[in-house]
């Protein structure tokens, strides 16, 4: 297992160098020079922040904070902390009066944890999408290949975006980028938590252990091992066999919608590429 941990080593200077080249770049390409980025007070979201104002400016990075009744106050001081070291242009807002009337609309014993924090995340991208027009910026995405592989993010929510720097990055190396960047050192220290209700935290919601999953999905994504590969490198089956179950199922997050094959280029099947976008 050590030697497996070793594998998930960056070189976080290489690393950083592809990715905010990759911002500019892909910003660039469409006519724009300005990012959007949600700042929620977590690890993921600063990271992006900071490689976006690396890519842009801190001029050309407009942040937002979008707080709920029930979000942890740390969450906006933490935030705050990334606004201040970069000098970001930033603003902050409410979305309980947004989401409330749609919860009140139905009865509240129907209305669970799930549903809510679903409803809070869309209506944080809907605010970042209009705030993308009128700022003539594109949304950066704050997603890791950790939760994108295992599904955990709301489709069109927080796993949407313009171009995302991050979900190519396990967990356990979105930290190490932190770090090396010099993501403040509270918002390092502190659980992973989408902030959804009081006491939430991913790991706990999920059942996993990020450390522990992303040697796991190390091995059956990126050195493509079967499953019984994986028990036999050190996992438990019925571990292995939960963990694949979750990418399997939650594909349909990862991809576009699909389309029904009629043509001879369909979108998104084979007329998918760059060259045939003319860029």
């Amino acid at each position: 297992m050590n030697a497996l941990a070793g594998k998930l080593e960056i070189d976080t200077s290489l690393v950083r160098k592809i990715l905010v080249e990759f911002l500019g770049q892909e910003i660039g390409k469409v006519g724009l020079s300005r990012a959007v980025v949600g700042l929620s007070g977590g690890i993921d979201s600063a990271l992006s922040c900071y490689l976006a104002v690396e890519a842009l400016g801190a001029q050309n990075v407009l942040a937002i904070r979008m707080p709920y009744r029930a979000s942890s106050p740390d969450s906006l001081e933490h935030a705050q902390l990334v606004i201040d070291a970069l000098g970001v242009p930033h603003d902050t807002v409410d979305i309980t009066p947004m989401v409330e009337p749609l919860f009140e609309r139905y009865p509240a014993r129907s209305v669970t944890q799930n549903r809510k924090g679903n409803v809070m995340a869309r209506e944080r991208m809907i605010i970042l999408y209009d705030q993308s027009a009128a700022w003539h910026g594109l949304v950066v995405g704050t997603s890791n290949k950790t939760e994108l592989l295992l599904g955990y993010g709301t489709l069109f929510g927080d796993m949407a975006s313009a171009v995302n720097p991050l979900g190519d990055l396990y967990k356990t190396q979105i930290r190490q980028l932190a770090a090396a960047v010099g993501v403040p050192q509270p918002i390092m220290d502190k659980p992973p938590s989408a902030d959804l209700w009081a006491g939430q935290t991913d790991e706990g919601e999920m059942g996993l252990i990020y450390e522990q999953v992303d040697r796991l999905l190390y091995l059956i994504v990126d050195e493509r091992y079967s499953l019984d590969e994986a028990v036999k490198a050190g996992f438990a089956r019925e571990y292995v066999e939960r963990v694949w179950k979750m990418v399997r199922v939650n594909s349909f997050k990862r991809r576009l919608p699909l389309i029904a094959k009629v043509s001879t280029r369909t979108i998104g099947v084979d007329f998918r590429y760059l060259r045939d976008w003319g860029v």
